[in-house]
């Protein structure tokens, strides 16, 4: 009789599936091993593998998660790796069940996402804006301000992930269209229009660097970096938004590149967009994730009902 194939080899083809079909990125397939290794584990302590793991197994390990400190959100993560992983051996045959399927995950507050009001990203933009314009600063540190405020403007814009924002690649400066052709996760395809303000920022930024830097004006990417993907990274960026921040008077702590994608989202919900275009836009999969700007929905809703129902004329009579 065959013997059934080790753990860590399950894990192993788990994972390029998800490479292979999903087009999983290197950080999320990094993540899912980890969940996934932690929780083997947990079975080899218990005496139990991960072919052979039961539905009480699995409880096990969430109240051992909950007992080593995780919060809800972080378990319910785990839970999700390892549902996913069980239904993948039940789908390729590995074995004749599924155990996650009855489970439930943790339970959680449903946070509201952070944002910022547009008076506070108008007040952000104004300052970045100030520091590219200062002919007595370096020119190297012009370079560096007019990148950073071009990043603002396009996010601010688009609301694009970060990941996407930082590998725009270098045609996004020569596109006729204002249009960007955007993958994102999972390799999906969607078309995020591009103002008139951000292609005037990108123009700028372009302009000056291939004069200060033409060596790097020739790269593939829009914002080019000596970096090992040649882009500028996530946390360079990140750093540069924060100094922006504390220059215009907001509080670093709660300034990151995902909360201008959240006040991009938010922004146009309070000015009437369609949730389902803004799923669009943010390049969700689901409308169930863009659901959390419901509570944006729900003030516009109380504020039409408010100004445009009769009964709540004050000066309504009866008669």
């Amino acid at each position: 009789m065959k013997a059934p194939p080790a753990g860590h080899s399950l894990i192993r083809t788990f994972l390029a599936m998800l490479a292979a079909e999903r087009g999983a990125t290197p950080h999320t397939l990094a993540a899912y091993r980890q969940d996934l290794e932690d929780y083997q584990r947990f079975l080899t302590r218990c005496s139990s593998k991960l072919i052979a793991a039961t539905t009480d197994e699995i409880r096990d390990y969430l109240s051992d998660l909950d007992k080593r400190g995780f919060r809800p959100a972080s378990s319910a993560r785990r839970l999700s790796a390892i549902r996913q992983f069980h239904k993948f051996l039940y789908a390729e045959g590995q074995r004749p069940d599924d155990p996650g399927t009855i489970l439930e995950g943790p339970r959680r507050g449903r946070s509201l996402p952070r944002t910022l009001t547009v008076a506070e990203v108008d007040r952000l933009l104004d300052v970045a804006r100030q520091g590219l314009i200062d002919p007595s600063r370096p020119v190297m540190e012009r370079l560096r301000a007019t990148r950073t405020f071009c990043l603002i403007e396009v996010l601010y814009a688009t609301g694009l992930r970060v990941s996407e924002l930082v590998a725009l690649p270098r045609s996004a400066a020569t596109h006729r269209e204002a249009l960007l052709m955007i993958r994102g996760k999972g390799g999906r395809e969607r078309l995020v229009p591009l103002s008139d303000p951000a292609r005037t920022a990108i123009t700028a930024y372009r302009t000056l660097l291939e004069t200060v830097q033409p060596a790097h004006s020739s790269s593939a990417f829009l914002f080019p970096a000596d970096s090992e993907s040649g882009h500028l990274t996530r946390q360079a960026f990140a750093r540069d938004l924060k100094a922006a921040a504390a220059a215009a008077g907001l509080a670093t702590r709660t300034i990151s590149p995902h909360v201008l994608r959240h006040a991009f989202a938010s922004h146009l919900l309070q000015n009437g967009a369609d949730l389902r275009v803004v799923q669009e836009l943010l390049g969700h999969a689901d409308v169930s994730t863009t659901q959390i700007y419901t509570h944006v929905l729900d003030e516009r809703m109380k504020a039409m009902v408010r100004d445009l129902h009769p009964l709540s004329d004050p000066g309504r009579s009866d008669d």
